[in-house]
């Protein structure tokens, strides 16, 4: 297989996407990340732009890393400045990185509109700039600027500045599809042009997602003789962000044969990906190829009664291959398989009368607006529920919340709850931030002296959303609780026309849970 060189860019482009902001201790530790993922290049960024950025390099220069080549991001020299006065230059070289990437100019309207100089004064640029680095003992790669819109309206001058960069040294010519506006075929056409005008020299990829072609166009590139790819993690960058590596790399891997990271790094990459949302803050892309949460959820009955029975039936990889798994979700879209499905798998049932009895429960609660989608808790209680074999471990006798807005403007929530376990009746009061807070801190408590393994249960999120909006006020709500313990994460969901009502009904479906968990009691 031939190899691709894997460049990743997350923490350069994709630290330029609108809300990331990495610091200097997140920049470090995706490094390390991407390191023993397997990346070949990690571009660190641009080290004259910040003093965070001369931190990052001297910290990794001090601890470098065990496999990647790390790069430092910058321009070629400025028009009229000799390369060994040029401060940007000077920079990449204090960054001490093995590699330097410098990003030239290879459209002939930025040479004039933004450069201000002749085309004949920008390839000596181009040409010095790579010069120098390499007699300093760097390897260069050449970021050949928005070089699409170049060669459509110059090709022969697109051509020199490429022509010139590799004769001055450099290690690989990267064609950047800039502003990301161009098509597969013109980036096969284009770079197969390339590769055939200079043959033997590496040519590189980078591509924009302006018209969500930039993973298609970088595989496009590939076909034509491209060996250097660049791209973010997740697809994070300016405007509608860069090619995905995420889906790039198991596209090469898997698809066409090429040799990237290994398949036993290529599963990792849903790890990888989710690990790079959390540290940059930002939710995961649920429906993302390869490696997004439903990326391998199946919901429509057909669907599942065939993948139950032979897998590639609607899957077009393994899941593992890449460390995702496969889901089968409960819904009124569900057959009688999706059902059996999930009973099989926790050993309830396989008796097809009970299954068809849970498929018509869930139908009918999800015509009043639940969804156990992400809300699985509910539904093993819900069978445990239409199988006769539920036993609930406390009886509500009444809950009150009061809310009361003090004079000096600050809002007082107290929860109090009253209830039964084995015939014992407990009555407490608790103080809340909100009244769902009030009220699962007043259950908590509540049960604190029958069941104190509650106390290692948190409650991590809630969400309201509404279910017939158009009712206005008086609409349904529907509540999902997300809870934990060291174990194990689960969801709840609850309805009701009441907030407060629909919140109890999840937060109890979240103690039930975690207590017949514990006991072992969620089989049949």
């Amino acid at each position: 297989m031939a190899k691709i060189k894997i460049y990743d860019t997350t923490l350069r482009d994709g630290s330029q996407a609108q809300g990331v902001s990495f610091s200097l201790e997140d920049k470090l530790l995706i490094a390390r990340r991407l390191d023993e993922f397997g990346m070949d290049y990690i571009e660190g960024g641009f080290p004259q732009s910040n003093p965070k950025e001369a931190q990052f390099f001297e910290r990794l220069t001090k601890s470098p890393l065990k496999y990647a080549r790390l790069v430092a991001f910058g321009s070629t020299r400025r028009a009229g400045v000799k390369v060994e006065e040029d401060a940007g230059l000077l920079a990449l070289l204090e960054a001490g990185t093995p590699t330097c990437t410098i990003v030239g100019k290879c459209w002939d309207l930025h040479v004039s509109a933004v450069l201000r100089c002749s085309n004949e004064e920008n390839l000596a640029v181009c040409a010095d700039s790579v010069k120098y680095l390499k007699q300093k003992g760097r390897e260069v790669i050449f970021d050949a600027e928005h070089f699409f819109d170049g060669y459509r309206a110059n090709p022969e001058y697109a051509m020199k500045v490429l022509t010139a960069a590799a004769q001055a040294g450099a290690a690989c010519l990267t064609l950047c599809e800039t502003n990301g506006g161009r098509l597969p075929n013109e980036v096969y056409d284009i770079t197969s042009a390339v590769v055939k005008a200079l043959p033997g020299v590496e040519i590189g990829i980078h591509c924009h997602n302006d018209t969500d072609c930039a993973v298609a166009n970088t595989l496009a590139a590939v076909c034509a003789g491209a060996r250097h790819i660049q791209g973010t993690v997740n697809g994070m960058g300016e405007r509608a962000g860069n090619a995905n590596l995420c889906t790039i790399l198991p596209n090469l891997s898997l698809k066409m044969g090429f040799e990237t990271v290994g398949e036993e790094k290529l599963k990792t990459l849903t790890d990888l990906s989710r690990f790079v949302f959390e540290v940059a803050n930002l939710a995961p892309a649920a429906n993302m190829p390869y490696v997004g949460e439903t990326a391998f959820s199946h919901k429509g009955g057909l669907h599942i009664d065939a993948l139950r029975k032979n897998q590639k039936t609607y899957e077009h990889v393994d899941p593992e291959a890449v460390g995702n798994t496969r889901k089968f979700l409960i819904s009124e879209l569900s057959g009688a398989s999706n059902v059996l499905d999930k009973l099989e798998k926790k050993k309830v049932t396989t008796d097809k009368a009970v299954v068809r009895k849970i498929l018509l429960r869930v139908q009918d609660l999800e015509n009043e607006g639940y969804q156990f989608e992400t809300a699985e808790a509910s539904f093993d209680i819900l069978v445990k529920k239409a199988m006769g074999s539920y036993k609930p471990c406390f009886e509500l006798e009444k809950y009150h919340i009061v809310v009361e807005r003090m004079i000096d403007g600050r809002m007082v929530t107290e929860a109090s709850v009253k209830l039964k376990v084995d015939g014992k009746t407990e009555h407490v009061v608790c103080e809340g931030d909100g009244p769902v807070n009030a009220l699962d801190g007043a259950l908590r408590r509540a049960l604190d002296q029958f069941y104190p393994n509650l106390r290692t249960m948190s409650l991590i999120d809630y969400k309201v959303r509404v279910v017939n909006a158009k009712a206005g006020t008086a609409a349904r709500v529907r509540v999902v609780i997300e809870s934990r313990d060291a174990d194990d994460l689960w969801g709840t969901v609850g309805v009701s026309e009441n907030v407060i009502e629909a919140s109890w009904i999840a937060l109890v479906d979240s103690v039930e849970y975690k207590l017949l968990k514990d006991a072992g009691k969620l089989g049949n």
